[in-house]
């Protein structure tokens, strides 16, 4: 097995997502008394969200390519983002160390494909909805993303920092997501991609008619493969 190294903290809710799904998988896969074998190292989110809000990515890029050396050093073979965000400065991380960076959109982009998606709606913060980062490296792989309206975005955004980052899930925030995927279900898309760690622990696929894709599940299962190729 692999040693995988994880940049964690972004927020801790999504980050004890990865860490117990990634322990489920490899026990699923080997059985007995078997988990994974994990770094983790993990930031204080406050300063990092500031950085977001202000747009300073260097200053961002910086703080995780510190973590992401750490990680390297520690003895981790590989590199994970645990967010779908900040994955904006994985290009800085991969220039920082010589162990590669298993991309969330990478494992996305395959993921769609198997299921014959061609047309995929995209929730998530502002940062990945309207960013180039995300929805290009997506379409480069030919998948084509829709975003949701101005309003939506707003909506989406407000509750994954305000509520969702805060371990508070509520009934009327699930409402207003499904409100949302509705609305692309009906612009033509054939599933949606919960393109935020935390979303997926407000949305199921039970909620939904149509394919919801949680980021956090395709990247986990893309990594287990990974540490046990």
């Amino acid at each position: 097995m692999k040693t995988v190294g994880i940049i964690g903290g972004m927020s801790w809710e999504s980050t004890s997502t990865y860490y117990r799904r990634l322990n489920q998988l490899i026990n699923e896969r080997l059985g007995g008394l078997h988990s994974a074998e994990l770094i983790l190292a993990s930031v204080d989110f406050a300063p990092i969200e500031n950085m977001q809000s202000k747009g300073d990515w260097n200053a961002a890029a910086s703080a995780l390519v510190t973590k992401a050396r750490q990680l390297e050093k520690a003895g981790a073979e590989c590199i994970v983002i645990a967010t779908n965000t900040m994955h904006k400065v994985a290009p800085e991380i991969e220039a920082a160390v010589s162990i590669p960076l298993i991309h969330i959109v990478d494992a996305l982009a395959s993921h769609l494909k198997t299921k014959e998606i061609e047309r995929a709606g995209l929730l998530g913060t502002r940062f990945t909805m309207q960013q180039p980062f995300y929805k290009d490296r997506l379409e480069q792989q030919g998948i084509k993303v829709l975003i949701p309206n101005e309003s939506d975005s707003k909506a989406i955004d407000s509750i994954i920092f305000k509520e969702l980052c805060h371990g508070q899930f509520t009934d009327n925030a699930r409402k207003q997501y499904l409100e949302i995927i509705n609305d692309l279900s009906n612009k033509g898309a054939q599933g949606v991609i919960l393109g935020c760690t935390e979303i997926g622990l407000l949305v199921q696929q039970e909620h939904s008619e149509l394919p919801l894709f949680d980021t956090t599940e395709v990247h986990c299962q893309a990594i287990a493969d990974w540490m046990l190729n």
